[in-house]
């Protein structure tokens, strides 16, 4: 026998954490529901990963050549490590670490600037 439903938990729903309104969100959404999908069919999930592995090491690669050069290639290398974060765990993991170290040099970078904007009207 089953357990019968309250009306208070049929009518709780899911959303996701980001906004569902605009491109973005919706595109967020679709795959969101996409991987799903996929993880419900084991036959899917090798393939799937092997997918996001080449996709993520091909950006990888092409960040690091693109270092040297005027541009974003550390960019560009983040986001093959973030694109490899969507199904590995250790390159998840990195891609935080990096997003803290950014966030860091992100809050020193706008205190410097508080700091000589301060001393120039000094």
């Amino acid at each position: 026998m089953s357990t019968p439903v309250s009306p208070s938990d049929a009518s709780v729903t899911h959303r996701p954490a980001t906004s569902s309104s605009g491109f973005w969100g919706r595109f967020r959404a679709l795959l969101g529901r996409s991987r799903t999908w996929i993880h419900r069919h084991p036959r899917l999930r090798a393939p799937y990963r092997l997918l996001v592995a080449l996709a993520g090491l091909t950006v990888i690669v092409v960040g690091l050549i693109l270092v040297p050069l005027p541009g974003p290639g550390w960019l560009i290398v983040f986001v093959g490590v973030a694109t490899l974060g969507t199904e590995f765990p250790a390159a998840h993991r990195l891609t935080r670490v990096v997003r803290r170290l950014a966030h860091r040099v992100r809050l020193w970078w706008q205190a410097r600037r508080q700091r000589q904007s301060a001393r120039a009207y000094s």
